[in-house]
């Protein structure tokens, strides 16, 4: 009987964040068809607080810092990460292991000139 390991990929919750990390885990796979991945979402400090405009709560890490956290206590293996949402240096004992090709640079929002 073979036993397969399971990958615990840490994500926000969002949906941008869980459709990126759908896109990396179907990569990896690929790659690694001898591990098996579960995704476990997992809640921000910028996702819980929505009253508040954000450089009011703080500045590193609103989106990462519980990520990052439950990869130094085990509870995931990897985290996907928007490179927007990465403070501009990494804590010690993390790295950025990989960075995927850009699907389509052209995404743009649109809105009326009332609205902006």
């Amino acid at each position: 009987m073979s036993s397969s390991v399971t990958m615990k990929v840490g994500t926000r919750e969002s949906q941008l964040a869980r459709a990126q990390t759908d896109h990396v885990v179907a990569q990896l796979a690929k790659v690694y068809s001898h591990l098996s991945f579960e995704i476990i979402g997992i809640s921000t400090k910028g996702d819980k607080v929505l009253d508040q405009p954000l450089a009011k709560i703080g500045d590193k890490g609103l989106f990462t810092k519980e990520l990052e956290v439950a990869l130094a206590d085990g509870r995931v293996d990897l985290v996907v990460h928007s490179l927007k949402d990465l403070p501009s240096s990494m804590p010690e004992g993390l790295l950025i292991g990989s960075i995927f090709e850009r699907v389509d640079q052209r995404d743009a929002l649109v809105m009326s000139a009332q609205n902006s």
